[in-house]
C-alpha cells in the first residue's frame, strides 16, 4: 500500500524540528516534570485474581515550588518467577478490571499493568482551571498552551516511573498504551519519554496514528471543532488543507525510533480510518530503516483482516469489528512483545 506522494519526509527534519512542528500545530508545549515526586501505597491485596496477582492502590503526588497535584492509579502485577513486561494504560474509568482492562487475562498473558482514569488528571472538556490544569496554572491564551492530550500524557509518564521501578517489572519492556483519544495521548507519552520502550496505540485515528493526507472519516476540521481543548489553541483556529501541512502524523510515530511501536486497527472503524493508520506506519518505517532496523514488515503490501505483522520494530494488526479495545487486541499486543523479545 503506497503513501501519499506529497508526504513530508521525516528524515528532512531533525528530531527537534519534527517535535517543534507537532507542538506548534497540534499538541502544545510539553509539561514540566515535577521537582519532587512521591508514590504512596494506599492499599494492597496479595491474593488478587484468584491468588495469581498482587493489586496495589497507589497515589502519585507531584510537587513544584508553587504547588502540588495528586492523582490515584492501580497496579496489577502477576506473581511470576522473573520480571515481566509492564504496561501503563491510560483508561476511561478507574475500575480494575474494566471494560477495556481484562485484568485476569492480562495477568495470564504475563503483563503487569498500571492504570489510571484520565479524568482523575484533567476533565475531558474545556476546563483548565481544576486538577492538573490548576496546579500548573495553564494559560490557554498562549498559542503554545498544552491541550488535554498533553496533560494526560504527562500523568502516564509519572506512572511509568513507578511501574518501571518495581522489581517485578522488566524496565527494558516498559510500554504505554491507550485506546481512541487515549491512544493519541499514549503516542504523545511515548514520543516524549524514552523510558517507554514500546508504545501501543489502539484505534487512535485522527491526530493519533492516522495520516491526515488522504484520510477518510474524521478530519482535522472535525476533531478541532468538537474537541478543541485536546490541542493547542491554533489547532482549531487555523484549519489547513492536509496537503499544506509541513508534517503529517508519521512524524509523531517516527519519534519512537529506535524503540518499538504497535498500532492496532479495526476494519469497521471507518471514523478512525484503518487505511490511514496503516499508511502512517508505512511512512514511519523509513525512519527505522535509516538506522538499519526493520520498520513495518508486511509482505502482502496491504494488511489482511485477522492478520498480525510482528516482525519489525513497528507492529500492526487489523482485526474484524469496530472501535473497541478488545481482548483480541491485548492478546495480539502481548504476542508482539513475546516475538520481539526473541529478536536480538
Amino acid at each position: 500500500m503506497s503513501v501519499p506522494k506529497n508526504l513530508p519526509c521525516f528524515a528532512g527534519a531533525s528530531r527537534e524540528e519534527a517535535m517543534e512542528l507537532l507542538w506548534k500545530w497540534e499538541y502544545g508545549c510539553p509539561l514540566p516534570l515535577p521537582d519532587q515526586l512521591e508514590f504512596r501505597e494506599v492499599r494492597q491485596e496479595e491474593g488478587a485474581l484468584a491468588g495469581k496477582a498482587v493489586h496495589r492502590w497507589m497515589e502519585a503526588e507531584a510537587r513544584w515550588k508553587e504547588g502540588s497535584f495528586t492523582f490515584p492509579f492501580h497496579v496489577m502485577c502477576p506473581k511470576a518467577q522473573a520480571p515481566v513486561p509492564g504496561v501503563v494504560l491510560l483508561n476511561f474509568t478507574p475500575a480494575v478490571p474494566d471494560f477495556y482492562l481484562p485484568s485476569e487475562e492480562l495477568c495470564d498473558l504475563g503483563l503487569a499493568v498500571a492504570s489510571f482514569c484520565y479524568e482523575d488528571v484533567s476533565p475531558d472538556d474545556g476546563d483548565f482551571q481544576s486538577k492538573l490544569g490548576a496546579a500548573l496554572s495553564i494559560d490557554r491564551s498562549r498559542l503554545d498552551a498544552p491541550g488535554k492530550l498533553m496533560l494526560w500524557a504527562w500523568a502516564a509518564r509519572l506512572v511509568g516511573q513507578y511501574l518501571g521501578s518495581l522489581p517485578e517489572v522488566d524496565p527494558h519492556w516498559l510500554a504505554v498504551a491507550g485506546h481512541s483519544r487515549l491512544g493519541k495521548a499514549a503516542l504523545l507519552a511515548g514520543a516524549l519519554d524514552p523510558q517507554f520502550q514500546v508504545v501501543f496505540s489502539n484505534d487512535s485515528g485522527c491526530a493519533g496514528a492516522a495520516l491526515y493526507r488522504g484520510k477518510t472519516g474524521e478530519t482535522w476540521a472535525d476533531i478541532g471543532r468538537v474537541f478543541p481543548f485536546w490541542f493547542c489553541p491554533p489547532f482549531s483556529q487555523k484549519v489547513p488543507a492536509p496537503e499544506d501541512l509541513p508534517f503529517d502524523q508519521h512524524f509523531l510515530l517516527s519519534l519512537m525510533v529506535p524503540r518499538r511501536l504497535y498500532v492496532a486497527s479495526a476494519v469497521e472503524d471507518l471514523w478512525a480510518d484503518p487505511t490511514a493508520e496503516f499508511r502512517a506506519c508505512v511512512a514511519a518505517s523509513s525512519a527505522y530503516e535509516a538506522l538499519g532496523l526493520p520498520g513495518l514488515v508486511c509482505p502482502e503490501g496491504a494488511p489482511q483482516v485477522g492478520q498480525a505483522y510482528h516482525q519489525g520494530r513497528i507492529g500492526y494488526h487489523l482485526r474484524p469489528g469496530g472501535h473497541f479495545l478488545s481482548r483480541e487486541d491485548w492478546r495480539l499486543f502481548a504476542a508482539y512483545l513475546r516475538a520481539q523479545k526473541s529478536v536480538p
